[in-house]
């Protein structure tokens, strides 16, 4: 049977009885998770047995853990992290410094049981990059970000959890918080092509890439690309992305109309799977009937990024890797 066209969040630190029911019901493709739902491992971990037995199958559960300002495992459990950009910024090695940061966390991941990181974010950043994103990019041209984003999927790997490249097919433009308003780019095709689209080329191989909610005017002056048929194709065959394309947060305000409206919308054009997160349950209910079930090209996708998923969490030494990494930077380790 095919998965639901959704990947869901949990409201708590545990789930409640009404929580099992909808997640059964709309056997999601898997769940994502937030700082509300994280208080120690030890509960950490039984909250993603729950989602996983609520399905009854071994679904992916997602996480935005980049470091900076979006981390969601943070002290005195988990290592705190230095944003991205700054980062990168002072290590002697950026892309082994990169590798070694990532499969820390990947391994502090899959310690509690979350097996996938919203992370490559391959947006290239300029001066006017809006700061809800700069510090969270790697780099300010094609060829630095790309390498960085190939170094933080292997090191993701390394320590055991899938990558989702974002935001496809490039944020950095954004002079808007899409959480808030939607973004514009006027940008010509040739020089988003050169610059934005090139580390996503790179890594077309990823098995997850997850959507920008921008309008590009010189693709699809009326739609978002998260709802534009005509940029999801882009991103299928200028691109070469043909993993499994999820959507960014539906309930974000850069898109209009309600969620069923935009779930529907964003599959008809192409998406994989819509991701909604921090709505209450019925509009969670509403969504995922609205989705419904995979497509079978979708659930290849899906099944086909699962398979990339290393069954068992790698043992890695951590002492070294620390000791590697404190030798990269120009200071402490973690922020």
């Amino acid at each position: 049977m095919a998965f639901g066209a959704t990947i869901l969040d949990p409201t708590g630190l545990r789930l409640t009885d009404e929580e099992k029911r909808v997640f059964r019901t709309a056997d999601p493709y898997g769940f994502i998770l937030f700082a509300r739902n994280i208080d120690t491992p030890e509960q950490t971990a039984a909250l993603c047995a729950e989602l996983r037995e609520a399905v009854g199958r071994n679904a992916p559960i997602l996480l935005d853990q980049e470091g900076g300002r979006v981390q969601r495992l943070r002290p005195p459990h988990f290592r705190q992290w230095d944003a991205p950009l700054d980062f990168a910024a002072r290590a002697r090695d950026p892309i082994a410094a990169m590798y070694l940061r990532y499969a820390i966390i990947a391994a502090e991941m899959r310690s509690v049981g979350i097996d996938t990181n919203c992370a490559p974010l391959v947006d290239v950043a300029d001066d006017s990059t809006h700061p809800f994103l700069r510090n969270r990019c790697y780099g300010t041209d094609a060829a630095t970000v790309a390498g960085l984003g190939r170094a933080v999927s292997m090191g993701l790997l390394a320590g055991g959890v899938l990558p989702v490249v974002k935001h496809i097919p490039g944020h950095g433009r954004a002079r808007a918080d899409s959480h808030m308003e939607l973004p514009h780019v006027t940008t010509s095709l040739a020089e988003l092509d050169e610059v934005d689209f090139a580390p996503f080329k790179v890594l077309n191989d990823q098995p997850m890439a997850m959507t920008a909610h921008i309008v590009y005017d010189q693709i699809d002056p009326d739609q978002p690309a998260t709802l534009s048929p005509r940029a999801i194709q882009m991103i299928r065959n200028q691109i070469g992305f043909d993993n499994l394309l999820m959507t960014d947060d539906i309930s974000m305000k850069a898109l209009s109309g309600s969620l069923s409206e935009i779930a529907r919308g964003s599959l008809a054009a192409g998406c994989d799977v819509v991701l909604l997160c921090n709505a209450d349950l019925k509009d969670r209910m509403e969504v995922a009937e609205a989705a419904g079930f995979m497509t079978p090209a979708a659930q290849q996708r899906a099944e086909r990024a699962l398979s990339m998923r290393p069954d068992t969490a790698p043992e890695l030494d951590f002492d070294a890797m620390e000791a590697k990494l404190s030798a990269l930077l120009d200071g402490p380790v973690y922020g």
